[in-house]
């Protein structure tokens, strides 16, 4: 970034490097596997598919037969770009429940652009009901993107999610894999109602609940709440994760234009999956990869964007694990860095006023990313266009309360904030635009909980003695504490203080928390309690202050102190002795580098599994 606001780009990819202060790092891709062409117009032949159907072998002869079992002709898929559907459809997920029909319409597209479609039912990380947390399967879904596309005869990948770890979890998979993909979002939900109001779906969830602890609403409103907060299928309509994640998906360039935004049950949906289906076909014929649009400069616009969008905190972590298996090295001092750069111009809950079906008429992301071209790396590659700046050519904003000017932001700076300090040596996260303002500087005595149950069973005690002034701690939330980093970090309100009109309080923990979520909540400290880090070292009236100016959190203990709390500190008992879970706590990383399995965020190349 230079002095003026303009990004350079005279160095190439492969130079770029990073410690924070600068562009961030590019490791050099990952060799292609065994038998992958190289770029440039693709021969029948040279399809990655050719090699299971178009020899003389015994192999091919059964793998053509098998398909003839399966009801296709020769004509209809020999010497085609097959193209694998990675459908995350399921009863049990509501933000995605939809896409049974709309894999239909992406094989449309598929069919006629020439190409032959195959569907893949894959896992659903349904974020309404999968408990302990979804994020606990995320890196499962990437592991199963991951090898589908590698194992199957596919040249090219149609990736079908958008409930807020389907996401990262498909993009990490395929990235791993380097085939040509779109991703196509599920869309946000229509807008809900209640006696008049317009309801954001989790940001007004929190909003009424506390209502309903106050006694300010009872069970006849509460139930009123729950028939008109979500009214039709999709993700939520605010900035939460799921929006967030897939506007970064669009800005990264791996959707066709204005895909994040289209609300799940409008025609143009339908429309915008079959252009998918198009687009893939010609993306295999053209042999373009991931890896040429995945890239340091698609990464940094994408933190860009989300920080202009007041986007989830929770794009933190998943930024981090997709650029990982990207070859990039992003950290969270590139999203403080980036966050110093733009400003907050997404009007839209939880740290505004709209929904997402606003933002989408008033000009979705190309409108919004033609306001920060000055900030954008508009010459990199996308799946539609040779250029991002030629994909933004001609974009509109239709309405300037929903998508702001540069000159009348929501906030001067981007929505997130990165803090350090000897609680968080490894850095914690706070989206301080939906936080009361008089919280963003703040000091008071710590009172600590060691775990969500205890926590929810006690929080409401007058005998704790907490007041407004008081900062609560959570800690055995963290990714191997949680386990799977729940998002627990909006921690509940204490009833008393609800009744006499509080309505926030600093929040510690190393948990993460809904993107539909507000407060002056700290989160993802790290390294997280679980492993020994300074949150497991807090007392009860230990003095803390929170600084998001100075981007400072500190634990007003003595070091000798707080060496003599670690040397009595023991660790925990495991959470899991076997199974994925065992699995999982052996291989997951801590918050600041993305929660990926060490074994899958490694470099190095993986061979081709067809053996002729």
């Amino acid at each position: 970034m230079s002095g003026d606001g303009t990004r350079r780009t005279e160095q190439g990819p492969d130079e770029l490097r990073s410690t924070g202060q600068g562009p961030i790092e590019q490791r050099p891709a990952a060799p292609r596997s065994a038998g992958q062409p190289s770029t440039g117009g693709l021969r029948p032949e040279q399809l990655r598919s050719h090699q299971w159907y178009g020899t003389d072998g015994l192999r091919s002869f059964s793998h053509r037969a098998r398909t003839r079992q399966l009801g296709y002709l020769p004509e209809e898929h020999l010497g085609k770009p097959v193209i694998a559907i990675l459908n995350t459809w399921s009863d049990i997920n509501p933000c995605h429940v939809h896409l049974r029909d709309r894999a239909q319409a992406v094989k449309r597209g598929v069919w006629q652009a020439g190409g032959f479609p195959l569907e893949f039912p894959v896992s659903t990380l349904s974020e309404t009901f999968q408990k302990p947390t979804p994020m606990l399967y995320r890196n499962l879904l990437a592991l199963e993107t991951e090898e589908l596309l590698r194992s199957y005869p596919v040249d090219g990948a149609v990736l079908m999610g958008g409930c807020d770890k389907t996401t990262p979890a498909l993009l990490m998979g395929a990235a791993s894999v380097d085939l040509p993909t779109v991703f196509v979002p599920a869309g946000p939900m229509l807008p809900g109602h209640w006696r008049g109001e317009t309801l954001g779906s989790g940001t007004d969830m929190w909003k009424y609940w506390d209502e309903k602890r106050a006694g300010l609403i009872g069970d006849c409103e509460m139930a009123e709440l729950e028939n008109g907060l979500a009214r039709s299928p999709g993700h939520c309509m605010t900035m939460g994760t799921a929006s967030t994640l897939t506007a970064a998906a669009e800005t990264l360039g791996v959707t066709v234009p204005g895909a994040s935004s289209v609300p799940a049950v409008d025609s143009g949906h339908d429309r915008m999956a079959a252009a998918s289906g198009l687009r893939i076909v010609e993306l295999v014929r053209q042999d373009l990869r991931l890896s040429r649009l995945l890239t340091a400069e698609a990464y940094e616009d994408a933190v860009a964007a989300v920080l202009a969008l007041g986007g989830s905190t929770n794009a933190v972590i998943h930024l981090i694990a997709m650029a990982g298996r990207s070859g990039v090295k992003l950290t969270l001092d590139d999203f403080d860095r980036i966050a110093r750069t733009v400003p907050v111009l997404a009007n839209l809950r939880p740290g505004g006023r709209y929904l997402m079906e606003d933002f989408h008429f008033a000009g979705g992301m190309t409108g919004f990313l033609s306001r920060l071209t000055d900030v954008l790396h508009l010459d990199r590659p996308t799946v539609s266009h040779p250029t991002l700046r030629e994909q933004l050519e001609g974009a509109l904003v239709h309405d300037d309360e929903v998508i702001r000017v540069r000159s009348r932001p929501l906030a001067a700076e981007g929505g997130v904030a990165v803090l350090r300090g000897n609680l968080c040596p490894d850095g914690a996260v706070i989206k301080h635009i939906a936080a009361e303002p008089r919280l963003l500087a703040h000091t008071g005595p710590a009172v600590v909980f060691d775990d969500y149950r205890s926590m929810q069973r006690t929080i409401d005690d007058p005998a704790l003695g907490i007041t407004a002034d008081h900062v609560l701690v959570l800690r055995g939330a963290g990714p191997k504490g949680g386990p799977g980093m729940p998002e627990y970090g909006m921690l509940p309100i204490p009833r008393y203080l609800l009744e006499q009109g509080v309505r926030d309080m600093v929040r510690i923990s190393d948990a993460r928390m809904s993107g539909t979520s507000y407060g002056a909540c700290v989160l993802h400290v790290a390294p997280e309690s679980y492993v020994g880090g300074p949150l497991a070292l807090v007392r009860t009236g230990d003095t803390i202050t929170l600084d998001v100016a100075a981007r400072s959190l500190h634990l007003h203990v003595p070091d000798e102190e707080l060496d003599r709390r670690r040397e009595a500190w023991t660790p925990p008992p495991p959470r899991y002795e076997r199974g994925y879970g065992a699995l999982y706590m052996e291989q997951i990383s801590q918050a600041d580098t993305g929660c990926d399995f060490e074994f899958l965020a490694r470099p190095g190349a993986t061979p081709d599994p067809y053996a002729g």
